[in-house]
């Protein structure tokens, strides 16, 4: 449980493609309109200007270095202090944080969703519940290809390279060693009704709304 009037922060993890951005959308869904709050953990990735764009495409970006937490724990200690915060938007067909913030009101429930929100201690320390998303490789993969060639602006060959060189050593070297952290584990995401609602019912009578 929160401490008393602070918001409840909830980490969301699980491998690429896992369904925690669904997870997250269903959460939000059973609750009322205004008291929750989704965080990406990749709208932190580190900005890079002083790199030409052949190189920031060659850096690990399923690595945790590749991301900014530091910011983010400063973003979230605001928003439990129920002050607002000016979140990062990144842009992956570039790799560059773009000039524009998403603004954030504090709200009774936030929720920071990413692969690798677990492997930090000082970001980990920050949620009062952690959730992983539990969903098989294959499955993962195809959604994978499907959002990066769909929203991403990649070629199959660039997410298969990718997928051989950075995102499977890293989800088997950091993400799935992270569910060790986690409160609750959720079998195939969004997908998982019984789950969802039990969480939501929690949520609710947590945030006592």
């Amino acid at each position: 449980m929160q401490d008393h009037g602070s918001p409840l922060v909830i980490g969301i993890a699980g491998g690429t493609g896992s369904g925690k951005s669904t997870v997250a959308a269903r959460l939000g869904e059973g609750m009322p309109d205004g008291s929750m709050v989704i965080i990406e953990h990749d709208s932190y990735y580190r900005h890079h200007p002083d790199m030409a764009i052949e190189e920031r495409a060659l850096l690990n970006y399923d690595h945790p270095d590749a991301l900014d937490n530091d910011l983010l724990i400063e973003q979230l200690d605001q928003l439990r202090a129920w002050k607002s915060a000016e979140v990062p938007i990144y842009d992956y067909v570039t790799h560059l944080r773009r000039e524009e913030t998403r603004h954030i009101d504090p709200a009774p429930v936030v929720i920071v969703e990413g692969i690798l929100v677990f492997v930090d201690s000082e970001l980990r320390s920050r949620f009062d519940v952690k959730i992983f998303v539990d969903t098989d490789a294959d499955i993962r993969v195809f959604r994978r290809v499907r959002r990066d060639m769909e929203t991403r602006g990649r070629t199959f060959q660039q997410v298969r390279e990718q997928y051989y060189k950075s995102v499977r050593p890293m989800h088997l070297q950091f993400v799935e060693p992270s569910k060790r952290w986690a409160d609750v584990i959720i079998p195939e995401g969004g997908n998982n009704r019984v789950a969802l609602d039990m969480i939501t019912a929690h949520l609710l009578t947590a945030t006592h709304t």
